[in-house]
């Protein structure tokens, strides 16, 4: 399993996009959809609502259990993948192409409390 070098990742196997207009995709890991099994539902954050970094904002459920997303980084969100309500397998088909929300980072320098590729990677070997 590989982790893609232009994200940033997070120890709770969160990953972060960041897009040409300053916005902030995140979905969750390869290693964290494995982890779960096959996804049957999806809890979206509403958009408009900011939350504070690593704070559980969305939930995730497969088959073996239900699980909290948290944010990544300070934020509000400004953009959900409604798309993931009625597929939300999509997320063991590419879990690197399935975003679940945009958000508009309170200050995007904090990327830099991110992991990089090679951190998370020793952090999901750990786990």
């Amino acid at each position: 399993m590989s982790n893609p070098d232009n994200l940033k990742y997070t120890a709770s196997h969160e990953w972060v996009r960041v897009d040409a207009d300053g916005s902030f995709a995140v979905g969750i890991t390869d290693h964290a959809q494995e982890a779960l099994g096959d996804v049957v539902f999806i809890e979206l954050p509403e958009v408009g609502r900011r939350y504070a970094q690593g704070e559980a904002c969305a939930v995730i459920e497969s088959v073996k259990a239900a699980t909290d997303i948290f944010m990544p980084v300070s934020g509000e969100v400004v953009a959900v993948n409604t798309a993931l309500t009625d597929t939300p397998q999509d997320v063991n088909g590419d879990a690197y192409a399935a975003w679940m929300f945009r958000i508009k980072p309170d200050n995007a320098a904090d990327t830099a409390t991110l992991l990089d590729a090679a951190g998370y990677a020793d952090v999901a070997s750990d786990h």
